[in-house]
């Protein structure tokens, strides 16, 4: 049985020792190996030139050191020796790299450092914005069952004036669809979340859980899996995974695509909505809406004269802990 990585109580530990190891400065034109120490206890950053010069060479460099033992007697590599990496992908901005059976056999704190660290060397390739990680082809998940997703440096950084296992309130606005398919209704949430979660990412997951309300559905297949999401610039880019496809044809194409526009555009950070699947924006989100397109809110297919209901947590319900390391 695989082994599930929960940081809740581990990145809150170890996040000021990530840091205490990164210190120190690249040399000019070079980029800097992430390595453990021999306690596994923190990152030690080492100076080191690219010998390749292409974007693939420099990711195979890169893994195959991390694979292997540092030259350094107080350092220890970061890919364990019966952990093999099996492939990677690598699509214009996110590299995924799929590990062997044997990452899951990692202790919590060997495998939050280790993820770090690799995270952190490979995003100094030109083009890599966000790494995520696979194991025989599966999204490594977190101790919910949770993708991680995609990971950039913030996902191991805590968040400036709050401690890292903060637990907050907030009530969002979910749109989910209607019992025929054809329109979108409101539901107001009360959801517990931590402070190390984005709140374009908290709406995600809510909205990939599915609807509380008696009479609604959701509107994006059950199995649809988050991979990553980021704002710029009022631009929130949504990455699902293959699973998005297997839509429900009796729910409307236009339900499916606003109810993750409209529930996004409810943040104040959040004006446009892009969609792609596996990080391609090529084709259409079924048949009609271009997945290249940026779109605002509708809410001409939003249900107005319903009751709205807020959905509040059951008593003894536990508060969300934090489980991804991503924001």
């Amino acid at each position: 049985m695989k082994k599930m990585i929960s940081i809740s109580l581990i990145l809150a530990m170890l996040v000021s020792m990530i840091l205490g190891g990164c210190a120190g400065n690249k040399k000019s034109g070079g980029i800097q190996l992430f390595y453990l120490n021999m306690d596994v206890t923190k990152i030690v950053p080492v100076d080191y030139e690219l010998k390749a010069s292409d974007t693939e060479g420099q990711i195979e460099e890169l893994l195959d050191k991390l694979a292997s033992d540092p030259e350094e007697n107080d350092i220890r590599r970061v890919i364990p020796k019966d952990v093999s990496v099996q492939g990677y992908d690598y699509n214009g901005y996110l590299l995924t790299v799929d590990f062997s059976e044997e990452y899951h056999d990692m202790s919590p704190t060997e495998e939050v450092l280790s993820r770090a660290a690799i995270v952190r060397t490979l995003l100094q390739i030109k083009g890599i914005s966000y790494v995520a990680f696979t194991v025989n082809s599966e999204y490594l998940q977190d101790a919910e069952g949770k993708v991680v997703g995609g990971m950039n440096n913030e996902s191991f950084v805590e968040n400036p004036g709050e401690q890292i296992n903060t637990s907050l309130t907030t009530t969002l606005t979910l749109y989910f669809a209607s019992s025929d398919g054809t329109q979108l209704e409101k539901e107001n949430r009360v959801v517990h979340y931590s402070s190390n979660i984005s709140m374009e990412k908290l709406v995600m997951e809510q909205l990939l859980e599915g609807p509380k309300t008696k009479g609604l559905q959701s509107a994006i297949p059950s199995e649809t899996k988050l991979i990553t999401i980021s704002v710029v610039d009022g631009i929130c880019y949504v990455n699902l995974d293959d699973a998005f496809k297997n839509q429900n044809a009796e729910i409307s194409e236009a339900v499916v695509l606003y109810s993750i526009v409209d529930s996004l555009t409810e943040l104040q950070t959040v004006n446009k909505v892009q969609i792609s699947i596996n990080g391609d924006t090529k084709g259409k989100c079924r048949y009609t809406y271009d997945l290249s397109n940026m779109y605002t809110a509708d809410q001409s297919i939003v249900v107005q004269d319903t009751q709205e209901e807020t959905s509040q947590p059951e008593a003894g319900t536990e508060e969300t802990q934090i489980t991804t390391g991503g924001k």
